[in-house]
């Protein structure tokens, strides 16, 4: 059965679609130390692959019905020039994201916890090409001025050739800061012509990509795409995502649904780290409900978004219940 096979009845009779939450948040949980690597939690991939099984099981205890891999800032010139390893090992490492999610989704629906749920899906995380430059252009997108959109093309392109012949169910461009991005990806989505995606912009404020343009003219150059299953938001704060969705809820196409999981509400500051707020992390599953109602058939979180946040989402949205305990689950 095809990924848009499986994905209708989520969207249609038993949506919404329950993302995931933030993964390197949920790897620093569990103690792994992510600060400052230019490759995030995509090193992991090379050093300690299993942590990032585990980190995905949580999330699929949880109630989520889609992860998402181990490869937003993962590229094939990153792990050459920071693992020193060849292109081929490099690709290789690539599509090992898709296979450790898809191993874990197997094992999960073997240990009979996806009893009464549609079988969980992997989402090929793509990240901007600012994460490969680790230098905080991804949340401006300062970087595309200086692109064209070939350029861009020819950058993301290996990328999703690796995650598409791993066998990911669908690819998620997540984060993406530009509208010249986001229109070199749609382009770039028609070469692999049996392949579906979504595709999720950053934003600045209620009305504004992370650039400057505004969600309009993003939603616009997504509307144009046959593949994309669904545009949106995330790595925003859930605040700003009603009026996102509103201003430009007459230009999604029919064939296409909101895709929504902010960060937890937190603000990072870039010499104390994260500023908690129980009203913050509360606040997705309080909103999410408005965020159902304007139409979004995806729906989780992003940074600072952890399982117990996921369950909790669930129960508002769907009121099913998963009483496993994400804090002792192995995939081993």
């Amino acid at each position: 059965m095809s990924a848009s096979a499986r994905l209708r009845p989520y969207m249609t009779d038993n949506g919404p679609l329950i993302l995931d939450g933030g993964l390197a948040t949920e790897l620093e949980a569990q103690g792994v130390n992510l600060q400052g690597d230019p490759l995030w939690s995509a090193r992991l991939l090379h050093t300690n692959p299993q942590a990032i099984k585990d980190a995905h099981y949580r999330f699929l205890l949880s109630g989520a019905d889609v992860i998402t891999t181990a490869t937003y800032q993962a590229s094939i010139p990153g792990f050459i020039n920071h693992l020193d390893v060849t292109s081929e090992h490099a690709r290789e490492l690539l599509m090992s994201g898709v296979h450790l999610a898809k191993e874990t989704v197997e094992t999960f629906v073997s240990d009979n916890h996806s009893k009464g749920r549609l079988q969980p899906l992997v989402g090929g995380s793509v990240g901007p090409y600012g994460a490969f430059l680790h230098n905080g252009s991804e949340y401006t997108g300062t970087y595309a001025k200086e692109m064209s959109i070939e350029e861009l093309k020819v950058w993301h392109r290996p990328h999703i050739e690796c995650l598409v012949a791993a066998g990911a169910d669908l690819i998620a461009f997540e984060t993406i800061p530009s509208v010249k991005e986001g229109e070199a990806l749609v382009g770039l989505l028609r070469e692999f012509t049996n392949t579906k995606a979504w595709l999720s912009f950053s934003c600045k404020d209620g009305r504004c990509i992370s650039d400057g343009s505004l969600f309009t003219d993003a939603v616009q150059i997504a509307s144009k795409s046959m593949q994309l299953l669904a545009v949106g938001v995330n790595c925003c704060s859930p605040d700003v995502v009603e009026s996102l969705l509103d201003s430009a809820k007459t230009l999604l196409s029919p064939d296409m649904s909101w895709v929504v999981y902010p960060n937890s509400g937190e603000e990072w500051d870039t010499e104390k780290g994260w500023r908690t707020s129980e009203k913050a992390a509360a606040s997705i599953t309080e909103l999410s409900h408005t965020w159902k109602r304007q139409g979004a058939a995806l729906i989780g979180g992003c940074c600072r978004v952890g399982p117990a946040h996921i369950t909790e989402l669930r129960q508002q949205l769907k009121g099913s219940h998963t009483p496993a305990s994400t804090a002792s689950a192995r995939t081993n």
